[in-house]
């Protein structure tokens, strides 16, 4: 029995509904996601905005990290996504080595997830030279969403896939990225892998939605790798990551025994095969050849 959506006559959310709800101090609920029935789910559930992130490198396409996928593969990801959502904000990540080079190239790739994909913003990692290339992007036309912290497309950059701003000048740094993000246009900055106290601190300073991924409670809102919430992939739990379902175990279930009941002729039953009319069967059996002859007609 299928759950029906939380509210089937709510609006589209938009930038402007996003800032009221940071206004109102209404949580915003984001999710990472990267298919078409994921984006089925996250639409009845009422999420608030989806990413299509670029750790669909190792959590779809089986990549090691992020850094390999390229950005025909996130369009066409994004596209499925597109497809299932009619109301979240759909934000595209502009994956490593598509956006750095130049602003020429940051913007085109950013059309392309506009244009391509049916994007409503796209994202990028990082402060300094990507303030610069969001700036160029906002004017070109299209919202970005900013990404300080811990950016995994630079982590070997950061020395891994680690907790940043635990030192006062790294905290600065985190700052000093998210003010240069801010101050360039970004409609929202998401704060990853953070120390809950530097975050309350970094707070008062922003004026745009702030939304954390293991940066504590008082951002503005919570975002989630669909596949970690629900346990879609068991074998790594990242520390921010809680587990609200159990997927894989689940799949692993039923396909375990599937193949039991294959193995032991359970499966099929009666109840999963077509009937053919008896006159009909009859027919055909008188008029097939002898056994060990393969010729008809």
């Amino acid at each position: 029995m299928s759950t029906p959506p939380k509210d089937p006559n709510r609006k589209r959310i938009t930038l402007t509904k996003l800032a009221e709800m940071r206004a109102l101090g209404e949580p915003i609920v984001m999710i990472t996601a990267y298919d078409h029935p994921s984006a089925l789910v996250v639409e009845e559930a009422g999420v608030d905005v989806v990413l299509v992130g670029d750790s669909a490198a190792n959590n779809v396409l089986g990549y090691p990290d992020t850094v390999p996928v390229t950005v025909d593969e996130l369009l066409m990801l994004t596209r499925a996504v597109r497809r299932g959502l009619k109301t979240p904000l759909l934000v595209g990540d502009l994956p490593f080595g598509s956006y750095e080079a130049s602003d020429a190239q940051a913007i085109e790739t950013a059309h392309r997830f506009v244009k391509e994909a049916g994007c409503d913003a796209v994202k990028l990692e990082g402060g300094g030279t990507s303030a610069e290339r969001a700036r160029a992007i906002v004017r070109a036309g299209v919202p970005v969403m900013g990404h300080v912290g811990l950016t995994p497309q630079t982590a070997t950059m950061l020395g891994g896939y680690r907790a940043q701003g635990r030192t006062a000048a790294r905290a600065r740094a985190v700052l000093d990225d998210a003010l240069a993000l801010q101050e360039a246009g970004a409609f929202s900055i998401v704060f990853e892998a953070i120390p809950a106290d530097v975050t309350d601190a970094i707070m008062p300073y922003m004026e745009i939605p702030i939304i954390g991924i293991g940066a504590g409670a008082s951002t503005d809102g919570q975002v989630l790798v669909l596949h970690d919430l629900l346990a879609i992939h068991d074998d790594f739990q990242p520390k921010f990551a809680k587990r609200f379902g159990a997927v894989k175990a689940e799949m692993r279930r039923g396909v375990d025994a599937y193949a039991d009941e294959v193995r032991a002729r359970t499966f099929p039953g009666p109840e999963h095969t077509y009937n053919i009319a008896p006159e009909e069967l009859e027919r055909f059996r008188a008029d097939l050849p002898a056994a060990g002859h393969t010729h008809v007609g």
